[in-house]
């Protein structure tokens, strides 16, 4: 073999090394664009994957924040109406407070009422002697029927008649201009057995309490129609 073909095997492997490293090389280069396209996609992927669970984030927390709103409006409104509902309830009650005061007037109504709460409250005690503690106003209509008092009570429970002793301190008087915060009582009684340990408020104002307390379920009803919880 010359010189002449010696070289040209030489130039021949050359050819075929460089072409070789040439498909290698394209090869690399297409596997890395490939890998690149994957991971950049799979990178794209995440973003909008972790783009999407920060917006649903939010628009939880904003129905949540919406829902608790609407509760709280909800509830401020029902506040409201309740409210509303009993300033009615309780203007009514002292429109009733206010005609109570009217049944001390009517001293020959009022004696009787007086007569009528004292033995009511002699049967509940059911004591041979108690303290009687009225306005210092009704002293003396108290004094005027107490016998008669006594003696219905006696007759009605089988036994003697009690002792009633008039309590020197008295109840507060009925309400005035020049007394409208304080204390007061529109009338009738309050009986305590000697000993304190029992007592019966018969007081009008007492007995109001008790019948609206009653009543209330059916006043809502009637006022508001339907029966308050």
């Amino acid at each position: 073999m010359n010189d002449g073909d010696v070289s040209r095997q030489i130039q021949q492997m050359v050819r075929f090394i460089r072409q070789e490293a040439e498909e290698k090389a394209n090869d690399i280069s297409v596997s890395a664009e490939e890998e690149f396209n994957i991971e950049k996609l799979q990178l794209v992927e995440a973003e909008k994957k972790k783009i999407r669970q920060e917006y649903e984030k939010k628009e939880k927390q904003v129905e949540v924040r919406k829902k608790i709103e609407y509760s709280m409006q909800l509830n401020a409104s029902r506040i409201k109406v309740l409210q509303a509902q009993d300033d009615v309830v309780n203007e009514m009650k002292e429109s009733a407070a206010k005609e109570l005061l009217n049944v001390s007037r009517d001293h020959h109504v009022y004696r009787t009422l007086l007569k009528d709460v004292i033995v009511q409250s002699l049967v509940r005690l059911k004591e041979p002697a108690v303290l009687l503690r009225c306005r210092k106003d009704d002293v003396p209509l108290v004094e005027s029927v107490l016998d008669s008092a006594k003696e219905e009570y006696a007759s009605k429970v089988n036994v003697h008649p009690p002792e009633i002793f008039i309590d020197n301190v008295h109840l507060p008087s009925a309400p005035s201009h020049h007394n409208a915060h304080g204390p007061f009582c529109s009338g009738g009684v309050v009986i305590a057995s000697r000993d304190g340990k029992i007592v019966c408020e018969n007081t009008l104002d007492a007995r109001l309490d008790v019948a609206f307390n009653k009543k209330l379920p059916e006043i809502r009803k009637w006022l508001f129609g339907q029966v308050a919880a």
